[in-house]
């Protein structure tokens, strides 16, 4: 189960290139901002209280899945720059996902700094700041959490569309796209279902980052259901 969805507090962070958004967690329910700006970080009243689970994820395009059985840690930096661009100065960092049998090959090198700043603000009860993770690493583990067949699970901010879709327990997609307006990104996002024969009008299209009224009517026209995790 979901920690963020038990009778803990908890919240859940996003932070982009121009921004951040939350979800709150709690016994009451679920509180969600837009995307806000980075002069609010030290003015949010949600940011001033400890929680039983943080989490906070940066939208990077940096990453990359690698099966266990072919992941070589020390050529983690080599891995990744075969699929994006890289600096070499770039932090190449990995995370295991035990669900899939993989491990994420990520950089958090954007020349950002609201995500570190968010690390050091809003804690956990024991004080000790969370780590960083991408938001793929959050929509992969999410696949879990969805009981239908078809598990399509994706983010958009900041000119990428992050993209997984899986169906029952295999993984299908994990890719990230260069989408610079929400109408490229649904163009990406049908074209992966397309080719994966995959029908919107018996699917359910889940997103973790915000989406305005007019993107989500947008994905109704299409879709069975649109749900915000």
């Amino acid at each position: 189960m979901d920690p963020l969805h038990t009778s803990y507090k908890g919240i859940s962070i996003q932070v982009s290139l121009s921004g951040y958004s939350f979800k709150v967690y709690d016994p009451d329910g679920v509180q969600c901002s837009g995307w806000l700006g980075a002069e609010r970080i030290f003015t949010t009243p949600e940011f001033q209280r400890r929680y039983e689970n943080v989490e906070i994820s940066l939208l990077t395009p940096k990453v990359t899945l690698v099966p266990d059985a072919f992941n070589a840690p020390l050529m983690a930096h080599a891995t990744l720059s075969e699929v994006c661009k890289l600096d070499p100065t770039d932090f190449v960092e990995t995370v295991p996902v035990p669900s899939l049998g993989s491990t994420l090959v990520f950089s958090n090198s954007l020349g950002e700094s609201l995500s570190r700043v968010l690390a050091q603000t809003v804690l956990p009860v024991s004080g000790v700041p969370v780590r960083i993770l991408p938001e793929m690493y959050y929509l992969l583990t999410r696949l879990e959490d969805i009981p239908e067949y078809n598990k399509i699970v994706a983010s958009w901010h900041s000119g990428y569309l992050h993209l997984v879709i899986g169906q029952g327990k295999s993984l299908n997609l994990c890719n990230v796209f260069e989408a610079p307006d929400f109408t490229t990104a649904e163009y990406f996002l049908f074209l992966c279902m397309k080719r994966l024969q995959l029908n919107p009008e018996v699917s359910t299209v889940c997103f973790r980052t915000p989406l305005d009224p007019e993107a989500e009517m947008s994905l109704y026209r299409y879709f069975k259901a649109v749900v915000q995790l």
